[in-house]
C-alpha cells in the first residue's frame, strides 16, 4: 500500500502534523493564534475526553451562534461576555494603562449603535416621557499625564428604567437614551439623563439556553456605557455600574469591575448625579466594529 506520509494515530502525531499544516499560514499574528488555538484545542479535547456526539453537540451550538445573530443582537459578542472572554481580553489589553491609573474598560455590548445623535453639552438625552428620576452626569477626558483632552468624541448609551435600550423596545423612540458629545477646551462634557435600571441579557438564543444549564442568573446590574475617541489615544469603551444595584458583585458578564461601581449621590432636588473621570492611554485610535446599525 501506498504510505501517503498520514499521521499516526497518537495525538502527538496528530498535534504535530495538523501545526506543520499551519506553517505556510502568510500573516504572522494569524500563524500565531492558530498555532496556539490548534494546541489548546486539542488539550482541551483530551482533557475533556470528548465525545464525537459531544462535538457534535458543540459545532451545532456555534451554527446557532451564528443563527441567533442578526440587526438588533449579536450573540457572538453575548457568548464572549458571559464565558467572561470579553472582560479578560478587554483588561489584559489595557493592563499597561491600568498601572499608569487609565480607567478600567468594561464591555462595548450588542448595544452600541451607529450614528447616535449628535448633542449638545448638558443635553438631555432622554425624550420627555421617559420615566425614571433625573441623572445628570458630568465626565472629563484626560490623557494619561492628566492633560485634558479637547474634542474628544464621548458616546454614551444606557437601558430605560425598564431595563431595555430603545432598539429593543417598540415603545421607545427610536436613539433615545443615546447620545454623542463633543468635550470642550478643558475636556469637560455633561448630559442629562434618567436612572438606568439593571436588566437581563437576552435568553431568546443559545446564550440563554446555556446560561439555563449553568444555573446562573441572568442579570446587569444597572449601568451607563462610554466609548471615548480622542486622536493620538486607544479608544476607550466601559461602562459606570450603580453600587447599589442588587446584583452590582455578581454582573452575569462579569464587567463590573474595580473604579467602576459607582453610588449616583442625591442632587438634593429628588434627582441624581454621577461625575466621571476618563483617563485614556496614549496610542493607535482604532474605532471598533459597530455590532448594530
Amino acid at each position: 500500500m501506498c504510505n501517503l506520509g498520514s499521521p499516526s494515530t497518537d495525538p502527538q502525531s496528530l498535534l504535530a502534523a495538523v501545526l506543520k499544516s499551519n506553517e505556510n499560514t502568510s500573516n504572522p499574528r494569524l500563524q500565531k493564534i492558530l498555532d496556539i488555538g490548534i494546541r489548546h484545542l486539542h488539550a482541551f479535547a483530551l482533557e475533556a475526553d470528548l465525545t464525537p456526539a459531544e462535538l457534535e453537540v458543540g459545532l451545532d451550538f456555534l451554527v446557532q451562534i451564528g443563527q441567533a445573530s442578526g440587526p438588533k443582537k449579536h450573540e457572538g459578542i453575548l457568548l464572549a461576555d458571559i464565558l467572561g472572554l470579553a472582560t479578560l481580553v478587554q483588561l489584559n489589553d489595557a493592563r499597561n494603562a491600568l498601572e499608569a491609573g487609565g480607567t478600567e474598560p468594561a464591555l462595548i455590548g450588542p448595544f452600541w449603535r451607529d450614528h447616535q445623535p449628535e448633542r449638545k453639552n448638558g443635553e438631555c438625552i432622554a425624550t420627555e416621557d421617559t420615566p425614571g428620576p433625573r441623572l445628570t452626569v458630568t465626565g472629563q477626558v484626560l490623557s494619561l499625564d492628566g492633560t485634558p483632552l479637547a474634542g474628544a468624541r464621548v458616546e454614551t448609551w444606557q437601558a430605560s428604567p425598564k431595563g431595555l435600550y430603545e432598539n429593543q423596545d417598540e415603545s421607545q423612540p427610536r436613539m433615545n437614551l443615546r447620545g454623542r458629545f463633543t468635550t470642550d477646551e478643558n475636556g469637560n462634557f455633561s448630559f442629562t439623563s434618567v436612572r438606568p435600571a439593571g436588566y437581563p441579557v437576552p435568553v431568546d438564543g443559545p446564550c440563554g439556553e446555556l446560561l439555563a444549564a449553568q444555573n446562573r442568573h441572568t442579570m446587569r446590574p444597572a449601568h451607563l456605557h462610554f466609548l471615548v475617541i480622542a486622536p493620538g489615544h486607544k479608544v476607550l469603551a466601559t461602562q459606570f455600574f450603580d453600587a447599589d444595584d442588587p446584583h452590582a458583585y455578581d454582573d452575569v458578564v462579569f464587567g463590573a469591575v474595580g473604579s467602576l461601581l459607582r453610588r449616583f449621590e442625591s442632587d438634593g432636588d429628588g434627582g441624581f448625579k454621577l461625575d466621571v473621570q476618563l483617563r485614556m492611554e496614549p496610542g493607535e485610535t482604532r474605532v471598533p466594529k459597530c455590532p448594530i446599525p
